[in-house]
Parts: structure tokens; C-alpha cells; sequence
């Protein structure tokens, strides 16, 4: 029986051994490779034909004057792979191995006595600093907020489990046109009782009353800005104000973020980077990276590339025009891209950061390529920035999901309607005793449900947000995935005491057993694509399936009806599908029950 070791650093995967096996077999055949990066075993697109392929003898029999499907033939001859696989050859040349029953149980052996479950680590670790969630402060998050909030978690937490060095910035609007309109309705008369029971919402009630008010009266908005001049000038009791609406957001956003399961290493908000903004535009002018433009100071294209390739041009009836960044305004005020830039420089000089991940929304994009160009000019050419877009909620109707009144629905509320329409789901199971239980769970499918659904599509893609179908037992969705961990660990509770499992008695035998350990044995290769793409779904695609295949394997295979070393076997694959599932679904931010 062939034992495998787990994949660590100096391991291989199967597809590197088979790939040196081959490259062992065409210098047996004394075939000169010219670039040995070509010989590629990759996984198989249709498992009728094996796990594993390689397009090789097509690749090289043209240049040797011989038939692809001959010379495959005798490449197959000549591969040491007896115990390993079988090899055939199929089509024009392809060669396509199948790993032996033994193979498939080595590696779920190894696996399975991983404490990490194989999932390999970078050889080269990374500082990746994460932008993601960045609500406004003095306002409630939206529904816009769950996409940036959920990918950006997912995102950290795979980059950790492979090795890197992640750190998790909230870069929060906490400075600004708002902080004028609060303070002055916070004068006109604040609900302190509010403030502490419900600080996002009173918070929002002031900001709604002074915009109303500015609105109506133009003397009312010019108060406002006063307020925000004398703010920025350091006036006491403003600080004061902001100070406290700095707490008390933070403190409502804590409740939600507890919710979600989400945390950051820095709440580095916009105020954090006041002092450095002045000096930074002095900075760029005197390097000639920016200039005066009808009393504003602005970044122009540095004419090097093709207009349609340069963030700073645009086309307006078919002619290229100068398109600026403004990094201070005609009367002395800086915006936000003077403080994303001021950012950048932080988070490399301070975080010596290798990798800066911008998750934000796709409308966002022109901004991120003028920051991005404006960065590299600044001497940043070693930092690999990244705007990991995404697209829109919708709602049943195909447009931006919004409430009756034109709003974005606000995330607590969404949350809360999630958890009711679970509890429906959840009232209907006799599994639960107490109400208590009941509730502790139709909380974590609610919410859940609207994470998984979140992270289950291509971030670049709308969807549709429908509460019926999130929470839902079956098909793609959460509480599907939370059942298949739960029944792949209900069956050990049915055990007679306490069982040893072994790992030198796994076989395997059947069908349904070796497609599972297929599934399962891909784990690693899949965390590692989430980050190479920033694509959570591909984790949530994976999940699915391998849930899907271990019902298909606990239905085709009894586990405790059956004896000796089958039933062991089963029982550690069980227990390794639910040891995957639990941290896949980690890594998507979302918790296991035990019951359900």
C-alpha cells in the first residue's frame, strides 16, 4: 500500500510527480525538452478519462517528425508509475492518468493526520494589507456595505491560512461634509438616551435633519460648513463632538461586525492622514508630479503611454482630453484622493506592505487606476496594488436592490429579515428542544445565508437578493453546507463509546469512496486559487461539491452497518469531510452548528 506524505514545502503534489516522472521518461527516450517549463500534468476536465492529463507527446511529436499518438504510446512505456496510476492515451495523444484505489488512500491518510489538511504554505510569505468595509462614519452600514465587508474578510483569512502576512484595515470615512451637519443638529438638540442604545441610528437622524434643513434654507447650509471649518480648525467643543460620534459609530459598527464575524488589525481612518496631506502636495509639486489648474492642484497624464491605456485622458467626441486627479481644491481643501495617496505611503513605509488589496466597488475604477499610476511615479513600482472590484445587489425586479422609499436598505435590517426568514425554516425541524436553540440558529443561517450567497458568485456579477432562496435547505446555499457538516459528525454520536481510528487502515474500495477522496484531497489546490484570482466563489463552488459528493457517498456506502477496516475507513472519511468542511467554511467567516 503506497503511502504518501502530507504536501509541505519540499513535497510534491501528484501532478509534480508525475510531471518529473515524465520528464524521467522523455530522457529516457533521449528527447531534448527545450523549455522543461512546458511539461504540464494538470487536473483532468472529464474524470471518464482520468484525474490527471498531459498534452506533451502532442506538443513535442511535430518537432521529432513522429505521430502524436505513437509517441505518446511510447512515453506511456517508458513512466514509472507502477503502484501510483495507470496511464492511457486518449484522442491525438493525450496522456491521462488514473490514480490506483492505494494512491487515492495515501493521500487521504496524509491528509486526514494533517493538522493543517495539507493545505500547503507559500514559499514566499507576503505583507497584503486589505482595504475593505470603509462605511462613513455617523451613518448605519448598507446593504452595498455586506460585499466589501464578506470578500474582504474571505480574502484575509485565506491569505493567513497560506502563509502570509495579512493585515485587515478598516479605512473609514471619518472626516468630512457629514461632520458639519451633525454637529449642528447635535446643537440643536441630541437624544443622549438614543446615543447609547442605538448610536448609528440617532446618529443618522441628526445627519437626515441637517440635510433637510440645508436643503430648505441656504443659511442653514452654510452653518453647517461653519461647523465643519471650525472642526477642522480645532475648535474644542466640535472635537469634542466628533470624538464622540467617532466612539459611538464605531461602537454600532462593532455590532454588526460581531454579527458577520469580521474584525480588522486598524481602524485607519481619513482624519488619521491630516497632517501628512499638505506636505504630500507640496511633495508632488515640487517633483513636478502635479500642478496648479485654475487655482486647484491636480495630477496629469505624464504623456508616456497610449491615451486609451492613460487613467489621466479622456475621449469626448472622438478627440483625447486631459482627464486630472484633484488632489487640493481651488480653496485650500483636500478630498479623498489626496488621502488615498497619503495611505499608500503609509501603508508601505509604516507596514512595509508587498500587496495592497482594494476591495471596492467596480464604479470606483477610474479613481483606483489614477492612484495606482500616481503611486508607481511616487517610487511604489515594488508594491502590487489591486482593486478587487465587485458588482451590484439587485433586487427581485433586476434593478439596485433599494427600500420603498429609494434608499439602500440598510445591513442591520437586511440581516434581521434574513434571521426571521430562517426561523420559518427552522420552526419546521423537531431536531431543537428549546426556543433558545432555535433562535441561536435561525441567527446563524440568517446570516450566514446572506454571507454564503455573497461569496458564492463571481464578484464581478450582479445577483439577485432572495431571502426564500438563501436560507433554503436545498441547493446551493448555506444551510445546505451547515447540514452536511452537522450529519457528517451526527454519526459519531451514535457510536458506542469512544473509537480509535487509525490511519494505516484506511482502503478504499468503492466508487462513491474514492470520488469523495478526490474532492477532498483538492482542498489545498483550491484555497491557494481563491488569492491567485480573488475570487471567493471558487472556495464556495468547491464546498458545495465536496458536499454533494460525500452525500452521494454516505448514501451509497453505510458506515456504521458495515465492519472491521470498512468501517473504519468510512469513519475517517467522515470525520475528515467534516474537518474540511468546518474550515472551508471558516475561511468564508462562517461558523458550523453542531445541530441542526
Amino acid at each position: 500500500m503506497i503511502q504518501l506524505s502530507p504536501p509541505k514545502l519540499s513535497d510534491m503534489t501528484i501532478p509534480e510527480i508525475l510531471r518529473e516522472k515524465v520528464l524521467t521518461a522523455l530522457e529516457s527516450l533521449e528527447v531534448v525538452v527545450p523549455d522543461p517549463a512546458r511539461v504540464q500534468v494538470t487536473k483532468a476536465a472529464d474524470l471518464r478519462f482520468g484525474d490527471f492529463q498531459s498534452n506533451i507527446a502532442m506538443m513535442l511529436a511535430k518537432g521529432l517528425g513522429k505521430n502524436p499518438r505513437e509517441f505518446a504510446e511510447d512515453l506511456s512505456d517508458r513512466i514509472a508509475a507502477e503502484g501510483l496510476c495507470e496511464i492511457s492515451i486518449a484522442g491525438p495523444g493525450f496522456l491521462n492518468f488514473t490514480l490506483k484505489a492505494e494512491a487515492w488512500a495515501g493521500l487521504a491518510r496524509s491528509q486526514w493526520e494533517s493538522d493543517d489538511l495539507s493545505v500547503s504554505q507559500v514559499k514566499a510569505p507576503q505583507t497584503i494589507v486589505v482595504d475593505f468595509s470603509a462605511p462613513n462614519v455617523a451613518k448605519p452600514m448598507h446593504v452595498g456595505h455586506i460585499r466589501s465587508t464578506i470578500i474582504g474578510e474571505c480574502l484575509s483569512r485565506v491569505a493567513t491560512k497560506i502563509g502570509h502576512k495579512v493585515i485587515k484595515d478598516n479605512h473609514i470615512g471619518d472626516w468630512g461634509t457629514q461632520f458639519g451637519m451633525v454637529t449642528w443638529a447635535w446643537k440643536k438638540g441630541v437624544d443622549e438616551e438614543r446615543l447609547e442604545t442605538e448610536p448609528l441610528q440617532e446618529l443618522l437622524r441628526l445627519y437626515r435633519t441637517a440635510s433637510d434643513a440645508s436643503k430648505e434654507d441656504v443659511g442653514t447650509k452654510e452653518e453647517c460648513r461653519a461647523e465643519l471649518v471650525k472642526l477642522q480648525k480645532g475648535d474644542p467643543e466640535n472635537k469634542e463632538i466628533w470624538e464622540r460620534c467617532l466612539a459611538l459609530s464605531r461602537k454600532g459598527l462593532n455590532q454588526i461586525y460581531d454579527r458577520l464575524d469580521v474584525s480588522f488589525d486598524h481602524w485607519m481612518g481619513e482624519s488619521a492622514y491630516n497632517d501628512d496631506l499638505a506636505p504630500l502636495v507640496e511633495q508632488l509639486i515640487a517633483d513636478d508630479l502635479a500642478r496648479e489648474s485654475d487655482g486647484a492642484i491636480c495630477i496629469f497624464s505624464n504623456e508616456t503611454g497610449k491615451p486609451k491605456h492613460d487613467p489621466f485622458k479622456i475621449n469626448r467626441d472622438g478627440v483625447w482630453q486631459d482627464f486630472p486627479m484633484m488632489i487640493r481644491k481651488s480653496d485650500g481643501a483636500f478630498n479623498y484622493a489626496t488621502t488615498d495617496i497619503a495611505t499608500v505611503q503609509h501603508r508601505v513605509k509604516e507596514w512595509n506592505a508587498n500587496h495592497i488589496w482594494y476591495v471596492v466597488d467596480f464604479r470606483q475604477g477610474g479613481h483606483f487606476s489614477q492612484l495606482f499610476d500616481t503611486s508607481k511615479r511616487l517610487g511604489h513600482e515594488e508594491v502590487n496594488l489591486v482593486h478587487v472590484a465587485f458588482g451590484t445587489i439587485l433586487g427581485k425586479d433586476g434593478k439596485p436592490l433599494k427600500t420603498r422609499a429609494g434608499d439602500l436598505p440598510q445591513l442591520e435590517d437586511v440581516l434581521n429579515d434574513a434571521v426571521k426568514a430562517a426561523q420559518i425554516v427552522v420552526d419546521e425541524k423537531r431536531h431543537l428542544e428549546t426556543a433558545e436553540e432555535k433562535a441561536a440558529l435561525a441567527e446563524l443561517i440568517g446570516v450566514n445565508s446572506v454571507k454564503f450567497t455573497e461569496l458564492s458568485h463571481h464578484r464581478m456579477s450582479d445577483y439577485v437578493f432572495d431571502l426564500d432562496k438563501m436560507v433554503a435547505l436545498e441547493g446551493d446555499t448555506a444551510p445546505y453546507l451547515l447540514y452536511s457538516y452537522v450529519r457528517s459528525r451526527s454519526i459519531f454520536r451514535k457510536l458506542d463509546g469512544e473509537v480509535e481510528l487509525k490511519g494505516d487502515n484506511l482502503h478504499l474500495t468503492e466508487k462513491a469512496e474514492i470520488h469523495l477522496v478526490r474532492m477532498l484531497t483538492r482542498y489545498s489546490d483550491q484555497v491557494h486559487q481563491v488569492v491567485e484570482d480573488y475570487r471567493p466563489n471558487l472556495l464556495a463552488t468547491y464546498l458545495l461539491e465536496l458536499a454533494r459528493a460525500f452525500h452521494s457517498f454516505f448514501e451509497a456506502c453505510p458506515v456504521l452497518k458495515s465492519k472491521g477496516q470498512t468501517r473504519e475507513s468510512r469513519l475517517i472519511l467522515c470525520d475528515l469531510t467534516s474537518r474540511v468542511l468546518k474550515d472551508g467554511l471558516n475561511l468564508l467567516a462562517i461558523p458550523v452548528p453542531e445541530r441542526m
